[in-house]
């Protein structure tokens, strides 16, 4: 029994890293827990010594010596304790050694109980520990089990807890797949310390370009700020004061190798990669790119801004859902708002407005029959002298007698120049209006 015992200690020294003294004790605590169990037995001030060298147990009780014996649990009769010590009086404490052997089955038990519980609690005890200060680091892990949509993941010595909130919603696990997370938290629960993962949070990103990208790690690039939506896209923002170094193209690295790396670890998941500006403007420029800006509006005390662009660049700006502006917003940390720009629109509608006028004027014609002709792509009395009649009468709002009266003036009407007579050129405009 004795070999076993230091075999077993030597086993969970080595193996489980639990310190030795550490569990002495709790196998000393739990013989003498379970041999207070016992009826009839003596058991006041009962201790339990395990010899550290060779593994023997010595049991040891403090008696009161009587003539006769009414609790045994703490008297013992003078006869016997004259054994121990021959000039043992009455009423005196004895020191009484006893046979381990003879504690039983219960003692035993618990026993056993006190090495496992020692064994959880030693091994919750080096969870936090050895995790506490690796909050925000990279592990490796194997897939081991599920709990609803909980992932439990073997670290090697440990297991930790992939929570569905930190699950990528585009992942599906398998039992066995090597993953990596990011260690999101380590926390003092009931049962123990509990190791939390993650891999949708942005830091996971961010720890991925720092383990990847040297001129981050060696402080030369910074990142100023990331957002990300977990699975389909990431934006983050990075700059230098190094004048030589461009940060971008560091993250990127040579042929794209570095970002690749990080989107297959994320399983395809886009990154943006953007340049970093002091200028809030600049920096939503930079972040909205190839999409081209028309123009800005800050709204600083409510840190706003109003995005104007074409139409054809409104669509890829906002992105699939607006998911593009959502990001944006995150990465520069102002509200970005994205609309159509109608300045033009409003410029263009005046040059028809300004067209229709001139030419109402050069050919006396009313109004709505000018606006008519130039909607319909015949800005000037140059472009109607150069169509047919019949081309004129696909114009919404006009009939073929019109068409043909408007050709007619068209065509004796001179070249329209700067500071022509509004009545040059018109024979019977009245025609036009019937």
């Amino acid at each position: 029994m004795n070999g076993e015992l230091i075999a077993l200690l030597d086993y969970y020294e080595k193996e489980k890293g639990i310190d030795r003294e550490t569990m002495i004790k709790a196998i000393e605590d739990g013989i003498v827990a379970g041999a207070m169990k016992r009826k009839d037995e003596p058991s006041r001030n009962l201790k339990v010594i395990i010899d550290r060298k060779n593994g023997g147990i010595r049991a040891t009780v403090d008696l009161i010596v009587v003539e006769n014996v009414k609790d045994p649990h703490s008297e013992v009769g003078i006869m016997r304790a004259r054994r121990t010590k021959p000039d043992a009086q009455l009423g005196e404490e004895v020191l009484i050694e006893l046979d381990p052997r003879e504690f039983g089955r219960i003692a035993a038990q618990a026993a056993k109980q006190a090495i496992m519980q020692r064994q959880r609690s030693a091994e919750k005890e080096r969870i936090f520990i050895e995790f506490k200060d690796r909050v925000g680091d990279i592990v490796n892990g194997v897939v081991r089990r599920f709990e609803r949509s909980d992932v439990f993941v073997d670290l090697g010595k440990f297991e930790a807890k992939l929570p569905s909130r930190e699950r990528v919603a585009t992942e599906e696990y398998q039992m066995g797949d090597r993953i990596r997370a990011y260690v999101l938290a380590v926390e003092n629960e009931a049962h123990g310390p509990e190791i939390i993962l993650s891999r949708s949070h942005p830091n996971f990103v961010r720890r991925l370009f720092e383990l990847e990208v040297s001129e981050i790690s060696d402080k030369t690039v910074e990142i100023k700020s990331i957002a990300r939506e977990a699975g389909f896209r990431t934006k983050i923002a990075v700059a230098t004061r190094d004048e030589k170094v461009d940060p971008v193209g560091a993250c990127v690295g040579m042929r794209g190798v570095r970002v690749k790396n990080i989107v297959r670890e994320l399983n395809g998941e886009k990154v943006d990669i953007i340049r970093w500006h002091a200028n809030v403007k600049d920096f939503v420029a930079e972040a909205l790119k190839p999409a081209k800006i028309k123009a800005m509006d800050l709204d600083e005390p409510n840190k706003r801004l109003i995005v104007r662009m074409n139409a054809e660049e409104l669509s890829g700006a906002v992105g699939k859902r607006g998911q593009n502006a959502r990001l944006t917003s995150k990465l520069v940390g102002w509200h970005v708002a994205i609309e159509k720009d109608e300045s033009s629109e409003v410029a263009f509608e005046d040059k028809l407005g300004q067209a229709s006028v001139l030419l109402s004027q050069t050919l006396g014609i009313p109004e709505n029959i000018a606006s008519a002709l130039v909607h319909a792509g015949f800005s000037s009395v140059d472009a109607i002298q150069s169509a047919e009649p019949s081309d004129l009468e696909q114009v919404p709002g006009i009939s073929a007698d019109q068409a043909k009266a408007i050709f007619d003036l068209a065509q004796r009407s001179a070249p329209p120049s700067t500071g022509t007579d509004s009545s040059v050129g018109v024979n019977d405009p009245s025609s036009v209006s019937q």
